[in-house]
């Protein structure tokens, strides 16, 4: 099942005051983007974010899964939490501060 283009509006709506986010759609699903790092995953219509020791700090503990078959874990972010702005900003951007900068093609 391919990820809904609601479940997006809503995540990048959600995400909107932690800065410059965008999503990317890649085979039905999407990566999300927080100052061009890859900071999330969406798959059918669960959201995934990237671990990073930061985020585990911010988090305690939490599931993780992977967000399609062969992925390495990700942290599972319940949908009861997507609608807890704040939170959910936070930890998009200390996993952003976590992650290297993209790479370039020059």
């Amino acid at each position: 099942m391919a990820t809904r283009d609601e479940v997006i509006t809503h995540l990048i709506a959600q995400l909107r005051p932690a800065g410059a986010v965008r999503s990317r759609k890649m085979f039905g699903e999407y990566a999300l983007y927080l100052h061009d790092k890859v900071v999330a995953l969406v798959c059918d219509d669960q959201l995934f974010l990237k671990p990073t020791e930061a985020g585990r700090a911010f988090l305690g503990e939490i599931e993780e899964a992977p967000p399609y078959p062969g992925a390495k874990p990700y942290f599972w972010i319940d949908e009861g939490k997507w609608d807890d702005e704040a939170w959910l900003c936070e930890l998009v951007r200390i996993t952003a501060e976590a992650l290297p900068a993209p790479k370039r093609n020059d």
